[in-house]
């Protein structure tokens, strides 16, 4: 299906957003994600489903000063 990815436009074979994630390389990555801009926090992830057209933000922490 198609999604946005951080504003990329993105094609990904998963429905849930636990299984994008992996499928995008971020499995075990402590990230945020937001879908269609609304927080899902991590225990949600494997019950969040995607459709055609969702919007994904994903934010890795950063260190620095």
């Amino acid at each position: 299906m198609k999604i946005t990815v951080n504003g990329d436009a993105t094609t990904v074979a998963a429905t849930t957003l636990a299984d994008a994630l992996v499928e995008m390389g971020y499995g075990d990555v402590k990230v945020a994600t937001a879908v269609n801009e609304d927080f899902v926090p991590a225990s949600l992830r494997a019950t969040t489903e995607l459709t055609q057209g969702d919007r994904l933000e994903i934010v890795a922490p950063r260190q620095g000063g």
